[in-house]
């Protein structure tokens, strides 16, 4: 059976687990992507078979309130976001909660004002060993209070077994992403360690490797973002793929296939296996499904996306650029975002900036078809308040126990 965690009851909520727990007890094994449909008569919601908070997440949130709870008398610090979402976050600073840096890492409070007595939770992120090390020193020990996701932590162990073989690690993710930050550090102490971003900085070190460009240009194109004393002649030449686990997982894999097809060019497919590390297993399996399910959601149609989650949020980023590839996405925090049926803010991926759309709600004629979903370290109640927040638009919906009645296991 699953692990089940202790979740603050504010977190739950009675519309999606009515939902999840009827998909769970119908495909055990997960296995069905079809989406879940909510019909309200004039609009309908058909929800992703994967989202919400993961594993990783639910296993911080259970630490960081069972923290709270048997530390009463002791100050607890994070050292940033425990997770990307607002409310969380304000809610644990609610409960006397303080962070030491932002998810950027800039310091908020100083080092030395912390003592041996001080509780410091680290994020599921998980930190830096050089973090790790400053926690020491003020006689803390990092990992009392670890909420360190367990899929991050297979992705360190499998860098340093790549560098116990003397692979070169390319990490694919954003170099300034918290998470990444650590894989970085916990990599580049046993292994030559550079990070890229995107297929068009792969295509870069592509170029590097095959020849095609300069070794020169290496320092210009990844200088800030490779371990000290990196040498592009002797590191490139044995290398393995891991990620950011919050990266789309098949642009990860697209990275891999890429690099492992200059290796057989550069080498000769015989020889593939002494030059390039297979990886796969380390893709984050709650990431892959709740991207998959996203697809399949996509792809059975609908009149506009909303995706709930915070704006920090690399993962529910990456489930609204699947989405605002095939129709209008709207990216929101929570539903206060959602004024009125005829505007609504919303943030852009592109800008960075929060936008304001008017009539995001389309006259159809018929019912309108909303796809909806949510990204990892969000709370199934938020996606609550959006259905309740959007039926309210249609005074002649059906009643929520109407509309729930598909899915209730039992009479309500």
């Amino acid at each position: 059976m699953a692990r089940t965690f202790d979740i603050p009851i504010y977190f739950r909520s009675p519309i999606i687990a009515a939902v999840k727990n009827a998909r769970r007890s119908t495909d055990p094994r997960r296995r069905d992507l079809t989406p879940s449909v909510l019909d309200f008569g004039p609009v309908r919601f058909r929800i992703a078979r994967h989202f919400g908070f993961c594993f990783g997440v639910e296993n911080a949130i259970e630490i960081a309130y069972r923290t709270l709870e048997n530390n009463p008398d002791r100050r607890i610090f994070l050292l940033s976001e425990m997770i990307h979402n607002p409310h969380v976050n304000d809610d644990l600073r609610a409960r006397g909660i303080r962070f030491l840096m932002t998810p950027a890492g800039e310091q908020l409070i100083d080092w030395n004002e912390l003592t041996p007595e001080d509780v410091v939770i680290v994020p599921a992120f998980g930190t830096t060993l050089e973090i790790q090390e400053k926690l020491a020193a003020h006689g803390i020990d990092p990992y009392s209070w670890d909420t360190t996701c367990p899929f991050v932590e297979k992705v360190w162990n499998r860098t340093g077994t790549l560098g116990e073989k003397e692979y070169t690690v390319v990490i694919h993710g954003r170099r300034t992403h918290e998470e990444t930050r650590a894989t970085f550090s916990h990599s580049a102490a046993g292994a030559p360690t550079i990070v890229v971003q995107n297929m068009e900085e792969t295509e870069r070190l592509a170029a590097i490797i095959e020849g095609r460009e300069p070794l020169e240009r290496f320092d210009e194109w990844f200088g800030g973002q490779c371990s000290e004393g990196f040498d592009p002649a002797a590191h490139l030449l044995r290398i393995g793929v891991v990620n950011q686990t919050t990266m789309l997982a098949s642009e990860t894999q697209a990275i891999a296939d890429r690099l492992r097809e200059v290796m057989i060019r550069s080498h000769g497919p015989e020889a593939v296996g002494r030059h390039f590390a297979d990886t796969r297993d380390t893709l984050c399996y709650a990431t892959n499904e709740n991207q998959n399910a996203t697809t399949a959601l996509i792809e059975s149609g609908g009149d506009l996306a909303v995706v709930v989650g915070g704006y920090n949020s690399s993962n529910t980023s990456h489930l609204v650029e699947l989405c605002e590839k095939r129709l209008p996405t709207y990216f929101i925090k929570d539903a206060g975002e959602m004024e009125s049926r005829e505007a609504i803010t919303h943030f852009d991926l592109h800008s960075r900036q929060i936008r304001a759309t008017r009539n995001w709600l389309p006259e159809t004629g018929r019912p309108l078809d909303i796809i909806l979903t949510s990204g990892a370290s969000c709370p199934d109640a938020l996606v609550d308040e959006v259905i309740e927040r959007i039926v309210s638009f249609f005074p002649d919906a059906r009643p929520i126990g109407e509309a729930l009645a598909p899915y209730q296991t039992e009479p309500a």
